[in-house]
């Protein structure tokens, strides 16, 4: 799996299909706390992505997948405002045809549940992880495999002035 970047990639992400819905991952912990990603996390010593990918979907929901089920899609690589890089290895898997998995389900990272794809996808949702609505089409369409890059301009809490004044009189 070879990328044109010049820095590591060290985490996974996956998103897992059944049908015309997306396994999420509602987090409890920073990063992306209270936002809906999909699964994965950090590669650890001695791994290779999939490999990877595999562990923490297993982890994370007790799915269990060969390592050929899962469908290499690329990476999303990211550059913040103040020049700290990041970036994973993009991955889908599908859920075989009449595989019965239950949601809600809790788990140590969170809430895992089935989110229809037209709702994460709908141009007003706020509740899914910033990028995904950027990457997720390519990911799931037959294309070849493509790099998404991401350049942050500012943080978050710095997109917009909050200021305050005291009211002179409420009513």
């Amino acid at each position: 799996m070879r990328h044109r970047l010049d820095w590591p990639l060290p985490y996974t992400l996956c998103i897992i299909r059944r049908d015309d819905e997306l396994l999420l991952l509602n987090r409890l912990k920073s990063p992306n706390m209270g936002i809906w990603n999909g699964l994965g996390g950090k590669i650890e010593p001695g791994e290779s992505p999939t490999q990877a990918v595999q562990r923490e979907v297993m982890e994370e929901a007790q799915l269990e997948f060969s390592l050929s089920d899962f469908h290499y899609r690329g990476v999303v690589a990211w550059t913040l405002f103040n020049g700290a890089r990041g970036g994973m290895y993009l991955y889908t898997v599908n859920l075989p045809e009449g595989h019965r998995y239950n949601t809600p389900v809790a788990c140590s990272e969170g809430i895992l549940d089935f989110k229809p794809l037209r709702w994460v996808l709908h141009k007003d949702n706020r509740g899914v992880a910033e990028l995904l609505p950027a990457f997720l089409p390519h990911a799931l369409s037959d294309e070849p495999p493509l790099i998404h890059r991401f350049d942050f301009t500012a943080e978050v809490a710095q997109r917009f002035l909050h200021r305050h004044e005291p009211l002179s009189d409420p009513w």
